[in-house]
């Protein structure tokens, strides 16, 4: 599932964003992704790689830089510094709406400002780049054209990939004076590279791989190209990340003091990004609900209504058990239907109320085991003596009210 995301970063500048988050299962942990150089979040690679890791439960935002894609901003007026400030950005946007990300991956130039904006991500456990030079100033080749004119006006128009972009004394300044230390990274490391990528050599992979202590792992690419333009080789990337990612990464679980003050309620959490998702800690317990897609939901739990008829369901189930078992009634197993249903209250011949609609739960009870009739006639009875089936009888009053810590 993809969702469009907005967040501003520390200029007020609004930068566009897709979420990738699984659809057929938790989320495990949350990734950053940053695309190549003059690229888009859109480029095929970026969306590859993040489909790979959310099928396998990592939620990855991919986002345009400033100036380019969706994303505000005067290209002209950004250089390599101002990219790792909005890597910074989006992974405070992504700790303070989801989770702080633990997984940084970065394509190309892209890679590099990764790398070097991780050492100011304090969540993060592992980083990849792909295709990376080891120093920003390594993209200058692409202008040296270019920088006498630059040099001398001060600004020059550059074609790259048939796009014409603006380029600044102050960016050539930026990339040539900045650095990164990868000795003190201090966070697991992959680097991968393709052997016979033309635009950056896999020269520039060994001097990342060599100037970095361990843990870290190196992967060859084979015969992809630099943009990873052949599917294959950004979905085998992905699903690389996730393996070698897994023995870093520290699965999302509830916070261990959630269901303090609660007396061993029910704890629900839900995050509007995440549509009709709710993450519920039942007594230490973690389901999650959800609405099926016919009703706008993704359909990776129960509904609310499915679990009201699973209240009744398991509890009539444990009830019946536990009086066979006290009146030693061979019974092996028991298993209850239980369907929710809306009729007319002039439909229902037995209802006290005389107006409107009327839920209706239909609970079918099968029991195996050697029972005569009267056994089964008595077990029907004992099914309405269920605790959730007489609370659900009787009056019900809801008390709701605001956590004053939120208000």
């Amino acid at each position: 599932m993809q969702q469009r995301v907005n967040f501003e970063n520390r200029n007020q500048l609004k930068l566009a964003g897709i979420l990738h988050v699984p659809d057929t299962q938790d989320i495990v942990a949350y990734a950053l992704f940053a695309h190549c150089f003059t690229c888009t979040k859109s480029i095929n690679a970026a969306a590859n790689i993040a489909d790979s890791l959310s099928r396998q439960g990592i939620a990855t935002l991919r986002f345009d830089f400033t100036g380019l894609g969706a994303s505000k901003g005067d290209f002209s007026e950004t250089n390599f510094t101002s990219d790792v400030h909005d890597l910074i950005d989006a992974a405070g946007y992504l700790a303070e709406h989801h989770q702080a990300p633990q997984l940084l991956v970065g394509h190309s130039l892209g890679g590099t400002a990764i790398l070097a904006a991780s050492f100011e991500i304090d969540s993060a456990k592992a980083v990849v780049s792909i295709g990376s030079p080891s120093s920003p100033e390594h993209i200058l080749h692409l202008l040296e054209c270019e920088l006498p004119e630059i040099e001398a006006e001060g600004a020059a128009e550059v074609s790259l990939a048939g796009r014409p972009f603006t380029f600044k004394q102050d960016f050539v300044d930026d990339v040539r004076a900045y650095s990164i230390d990868y000795n003190k990274l201090n966070k697991a490391l992959m680097v991968m590279h393709s052997p016979i990528d033309d635009t950056v050599s896999v020269d520039e992979a060994a001097k990342i791989f060599s100037s970095a202590k361990h843990p870290k792992s190196f992967v060859s690419l084979n015969k992809a190209n630099h943009l990873m333009s052949n599917k294959e080789d950004s979905h085998y990337a992905g699903e690389v990340i996730t393996s070698w990612a897994a023995q870093y990464i520290e699965p999302l679980t509830f916070d261990d003091a959630s269901d303090e003050g609660h007396d061993g309620g029910v704890l629900t959490s839900a995050d509007t990004a995440l549509g009709f998702l709710c993450k519920i800690n039942a007594s230490g317990h973690q389901i999650i609900a959800d609405e099926p897609k016919s009703m706008g939901g993704t359909n990776l739990g129960p509904s609310p209504y499915d679990f009201l008829a699973s209240a009744l369901g398991s509890c009539t189930a444990m009830t019946l058990n536990m009086y066979a078992r006290h009146k030693k009634i061979n019974v092996s197993n028991v298993t209850v239907h239980v369907e929710h249903s809306r009729v007319h209250a002039d439909d229902c011949v037995d209802c006290e109320q005389q107006s409107g609609q009327i839920h209706v739960l239909t609970r079918t009870i099968s029991i195996e085991g050697d029972l005569d009739e009267a056994q089964r006639a008595r077990m029907l009875q004992i099914a309405d003596r269920c605790p959730v089936h007489k609370t659900l009888e009787h009056e019900i009053k809801i008390v709701s009210q605001l956590d004053e810590q939120t208000q």
